[in-house]
Parts: C-alpha cells; sequence; structure tokens
C-alpha cells in the first residue's frame, strides 16, 4: 500500500507549489504561490523567447551578456509601465484643474 509521507501532506495543504522552469539550458526549481504559478510559468516563456531574440541578433555573444540585454529589456519594460501607471492620477488631476482653471476664466 502507498503511504503519504508528513513532507507530502504539508506539500498538499501548503499555499505554494514547487515548479521547475527551464530558461535556456538551464533549469531551475521554485517553490511559488499556487495561484501565481501560470505567471511564474508564462514569464518564463517571454524570457526564453527574448533570449532567443538576442541570440539571433547577436550569435557570437556569450549566454552571460544574452540574459544581460534579456534582463535589461524587461527591467526597462517594468520601468516604463510603473512609470505610465504611477503619472495616470497625476494627468487626471491636471485635466480636472485645468478645466476648472478655464472654466473660472470664462466665467
Amino acid at each position: 500500500m502507498y503511504e503519504v509521507t508528513k513532507y507530502q501532506v504539508h506539500r498538499m495543504i501548503s499555499d505554494k507549489q514547487h515548479i521547475n522552469l527551464h530558461l535556456d539550458a538551464h533549469s531551475v526549481g521554485l517553490d511559488v504561490p499556487r495561484d501565481q504559478e501560470p505567471n511564474f510559468r508564462k514569464a518564463a516563456e517571454l524570457l526564453n523567447k527574448r533570449y532567443q531574440y538576442y541570440l539571433k541578433l547577436r550569435p557570437n555573444a556569450s549566454a552571460e551578456q544574452l540574459w544581460m540585454y534579456t534582463a535589461l529589456e524587461v527591467a526597462v519594460a517594468l520601468q516604463s509601465d510603473a512609470r505610465e501607471k504611477s503619472l495616470e492620477p497625476v494627468e487626471e488631476a491636471l485635466k480636472h484643474l485645468n478645466e476648472a482653471v478655464l472654466s473660472a476664466l470664462k466665467s
């Protein structure tokens, strides 16, 4: 008969899930929140696509350089996204302020 170990029971009730991601020739094992598992897999897929893009663009570059290009591209995208999101409330407030000033000037 099959016995379930304490470790297996803990893993079944844990909010974490162990996954293995493949990044180019590397396998990375991670314990991730169960609800975030699809996001980690999509992120690994994105990183692999961008790595392959830079590999085609720079076939003589080292793996380290290719990962650096990939990391920089992702970091710039995150910075740009964060900047856009952080400016939305300011832009909305300025829009209302401009409307109020124009309305006051017309009066």
